[in-house]
């Protein structure tokens, strides 16, 4: 079990106390970190039920989406927790004989309740339900798009607090006045997967950046920037587009602050991730401009210039577009006929 002691000492703000636990049911205790992504999970279904009423898409299928996003999201979230872990956190086991560090390695990928999800493996994993879904049942995909990624940063929003009560995803001591004090009691036995700070070489007295609070409000911000301009989106999928920029811009800068990133060729694997958001987001926004505009980009940017540059040229071209094809195959014909009649006479 773990036992967190959480304060914001040049605030006046705690000491707040927490064990992980928020209540048991039946003998089986619920951690208030999955407790809190469940009810993210929950608010983020109605709204976007509500969303999708907007633009005629069934209650059947939005209740088939979210069945898929809960599973592909949970398990993209555990994967990429897996494949790239924080600094220190290891699920490979080599105590044993080799059956049983196979079988012991498998219940570490899959012992969820030990803690370890990542949120960026969750998006990816609800862009691919998303996908499956517009495939079966037949809806636009971008559109699908722009309904799920508010609802995405509504369990972000909330989730996030789950980090909060467990004392993880802390970032880098800070004098700043909102600094963070954070005391780990006691530590998650068995895979050892979170890290106090004492143990990551920390004072006990430090004050850290509360990394969890920064993302929580850029995601807070950014839901509602997308419910006051989603009226005036100009195509399906730039809901989307700036979904991608506005998360993966904070979060490549919040991963910046954080102690416990995964690190791949010396640079924090989050980071990149977020940057790589960044860059899919514009082009996402930049083709989908382009394809919106198209008409007033060639006539005005190009057509104009050509004209005023070329008067008379420009009005022949015109002319000749303007004929059919047959007219065109016509009057070749008739000029092939013409110089051989003049030939004839020659001879």
């Amino acid at each position: 079990m773990r036992f967190v002691e959480v304060s914001f000492p040049k605030l006046g703000l705690g000491p707040w106390q927490f064990d992980g636990v928020a209540f048991s049911l039946f003998g089986v205790d619920v951690a208030w970190y999955g407790l809190l992504i469940t009810m993210g999970m929950v608010l983020a279904f109605f709204f976007g039920l509500w969303q999708a009423k907007k633009v005629g898409i069934k209650t059947d299928d939005v209740i088939d989406l979210a069945i898929l996003t809960v599973l592909f999201s949970i398990t993209g979230a555990r994967l990429m927790y897996v494949l790239f872990p924080p600094e220190g956190v290891g699920f490979l086991a080599t105590n044993g004989t080799l059956w049983e560090n196979i079988k012991q390695t498998f219940v570490n990928v899959i012992s969820i309740r030990e803690g370890g999800l990542s949120i960026i493996g969750g998006v990816f994993g609800g862009f691919m339900a998303g996908l499956v879904i517009s495939k079966w049942k037949k809806i636009r995909f971008p559109m699908l798009l722009d309904i799920l990624s508010p609802c995405v940063m509504i369990g972000q929003i909330i989730g996030r607090w789950g980090n909060f009560i467990n004392g993880e995803a802390f970032g880098s001591v800070t004098g700043l006045p909102w600094g963070m004090k954070l005391n780990v009691v006691t530590e998650y036995e068995g895979l050892g997967i979170i890290k106090s700070p004492i143990e990551r070489g920390f004072d006990v007295n430090d004050l850290f950046h509360p990394t969890f609070f920064y993302e929580s409000m850029w995601n807070l911000l950014g839901f509602v920037l997308i419910m006051i301009f989603h009226k005036k989106k100009k195509f399906h999928g730039q809901i989307f587009a700036f979904y991608l920029i506005w998360y993966g811009a904070g979060r490549a800068f919040i991963e910046s602050l954080r102690t416990d990133s995964m690190l791949l060729f010396g640079l924090k694997f989050n980071q990149m991730i977020g940057i790589l958001l960044v860059l899919i987001g514009i082009i996402i926004m930049v083709l989908g401009h382009l394809k919106t505009n198209r008409n007033i980009d060639v006539m005005s940017m190009i057509g104009k210039k050509v004209r005023k540059m070329f008067p008379q040229r420009n009005k022949d071209t015109v002319k000749v577009q303007r004929k059919s094809k047959k007219a065109v195959l016509r009057e070749k014909v008739k000029g092939m006929s013409e110089s051989g009649a003049e030939q004839d006479g020659e001879e």
